[in-house]
């Protein structure tokens, strides 16, 4: 299966358009980098997969079925770009995460015991199993990041897409991410991340595609990127079950050193 696929495609926002006429083809299970200079519109490309951008000419695909359809939600896991977890209302990590199971819930909204085992499961995969009825605001920058990446995950995503997961986080941070990532992949989850930091995941990303004013200017194997990309941060411009993805089986990380 093609978990993502534009062809022809133009996305923005309003009627301005930042991607432009865009062909891309992503297989199930690829891990791949998406890189690009401030106002490239790499984060536009990403978010027009999740129907946050206006997908303004073309065709958008995700899993098999145009952008924005209601049964995709919850076979799709976002990681947003901004750093960490906050907000008026305190909230432990078990609630942050649950968040992140609501889409799959019974018919009646309200947690299964499957659902509470799925949250606790992307706690532990995340290595933050001893802190699951902490507040976020205790925890370190670096162990909210991975709260968010939790808080995906507990939705059992067939395809994950992440927002600079590795930006403003410290190298042991950066390590159990890549982790975390490796065995997420390894389950058959596709993963597109939005990035420049690819050293950190460069044993988990294998393709890249360099966007640059609005249009792919490289599509091919990581290490051939750099030529194309500068590899500086830049900031960006403005349910079915499953049949494949994050499972509870899936390896956990055992580490607490991304604080």
């Amino acid at each position: 299966m093609t978990a993502v696929r534009l062809r022809d495609a133009s996305i923005g926002y309003g009627d301005v358009a930042v991607v432009q006429g865009v062909d891309l083809a992503v297989a199930d299970g690829e891990a791949v980098a998406v890189l690009g200079s401030n106002g490239s519109g790499k984060t536009t490309l990403a978010r027009g997969l999740l129907g946050l951008a206006t997908v303004l000419g073309g065709e958008v695909e995700v899993l098999g079925a145009p952008v924005g359809r209601p049964r995709e939600r919850g076979r799709i896991g976002y990681v947003p770009q901004r750093h960490t977890v906050s907000g008026a209302v305190p909230a432990t990590v078990r609630e942050v995460v649950g968040v992140g199971r609501l889409a799959r819930l019974g018919p009646f909204g309200r947690p299964r015991p499957a659902d509470r085992a799925a949250v606790q499961d992307a706690v532990a995969a995340v290595g933050l199993a001893d802190r699951l009825g902490d507040p976020v605001a205790s925890l370190s920058g670096g162990q909210q990041r991975r709260v968010l990446v939790a808080r995906a995950l507990a939705a059992e995503p067939e395809l994950l897409v992440m927002d600079e997961p590795t930006a403003g986080v410290d190298a042991a941070s950066q390590d159990a991410l890549a982790t975390v990532l490796a065995g997420v992949s390894a389950t058959g989850t596709t993963l597109l991340v939005v990035t420049h930091e690819t050293a950190a995941l460069a044993g988990v990303l294998t393709r890249a595609v360099v966007v640059d004013h609005g249009r792919i200017a490289y599509d091919g194997p990581l290490a051939g990127a750099e030529s194309t990309h500068d590899g500086h941060h830049h900031p960006e411009d403005t349910g079915l079950p499953p049949a494949r993805g994050y499972r509870q089986d899936q390896p956990r990380v055992t580490t607490d050193g991304g604080r």
